[in-house]
């Protein structure tokens, strides 16, 4: 680690300490301590390359959701409120056999961890499993939750006011905390930038890195085929990479939609609806 990180190292060891999030350890594992940078309020984050514990660990499968399929049960809502957990995986306690393996190494000493950690390869199982437990009779109703993500959704500000109320209730009767700042409903800004400040891209990686990107909205950018078709056909094997009015036209038309604000509604599920296929370039369900 380079001087700064050290010192942030310290600091934050210290901190962990002084929470009870760790201790000092003599377990016969550990594995190497990191930084990473925090997406809320930047800064960075310890956390510890857990990969040899992974390795030899018996995998959760219990399901993560896919975030697509959570949405479509945001149908005919129209008040919304995101509660993001404070430190999700350290409001959890590690069964005390388990700790000695949680030990990680760094320029200060071998520590392990009391709580759940980043990096070990059940945590998002297991903390999925037990937000599921916590809001069961609320799920599909009037919340969705994603891991440490709780999405609350109302038809009206006044059911909403009462849907927070059981969502909060839920949390201190768990006591479970939320951490203020991250709790919005908004795109993230600093991906905006990202997408905004894109260049052209340069090579087959680049091209499907944008499209790969841009593709996680497709359903809500009508012609999404059609318009990155001359992107995609740059990305085919043995294609000559040239990049022409057409790709240029498509690069631009597909950052627009992703660095504005459209107004975008689930589908009324109680309504019919009309498949519409137009071969060979692409497909899309209008109702």
């Amino acid at each position: 680690m380079a001087p700064d990180e050290l010192k942030e190292l310290k600091i934050q060891l210290q901190e962990q300490l002084d929470k009870g999030f760790i201790r000092p350890s003599s377990s016969p594992w550990g594995c190497p301590a990191l930084f990473v940078e925090k997406k809320d309020q930047g800064g960075k984050r310890l956390c510890v390359d857990y990969r040899p514990l992974n390795a030899v660990t018996i995998k959760n499968k219990y399901p993560i959701p896919h975030i697509d399929i959570l949405f479509d049960q945001l149908a005919g809502a129209k008040v919304f409120s995101k509660i993001d957990l404070r430190s999700g995986y350290y409001q959890i306690k590690i069964r005390e056999e388990d700790i000695p393996k949680t030990a990680f190494s760094t320029r200060y000493g071998l520590y392990e961890y009391l709580v759940m950690s980043f990096g070990l390869t059940n945590a998002p199982a297991f903390f999925m499993y037990m937000m599921n437990s916590v809001f069961m009779n609320e799920l599909d109703k009037f919340v969705v939750v994603f891991i440490d993500d709780i999405l609350i959704y109302s038809k009206n500000e006044k059911e909403h006011e009462e849907h927070l109320r059981v969502v909060l209730t839920r949390l201190r009767e768990h006591k479970l905390y939320a951490k203020f700042s991250k709790c919005a409903f908004a795109v993230d800004p600093s991906k905006v930038k990202d997408v905004t400040n894109r260049k052209q891209p340069g090579n087959r990686h680049e091209i499907r890195s944008f499209l790969g990107l841009a593709g996680y909205y497709r359903c809500f950018i009508k012609d999404f085929s059609k318009i990155a078709k001359p992107m995609t056909s740059l990305t085919k094997k043995n294609a000559k990479f040239v990049w022409g009015p057409k790709c240029e036209e498509g690069f631009r038309e597909l950052k627009k939609p992703l660095t504005t604000a459209p107004v975008l509604a689930q589908p009324d599920v109680t309504k019919p609806f009309d498949v519409c296929v137009t071969p060979p370039v692409g497909a899309s369900v209008v109702s």
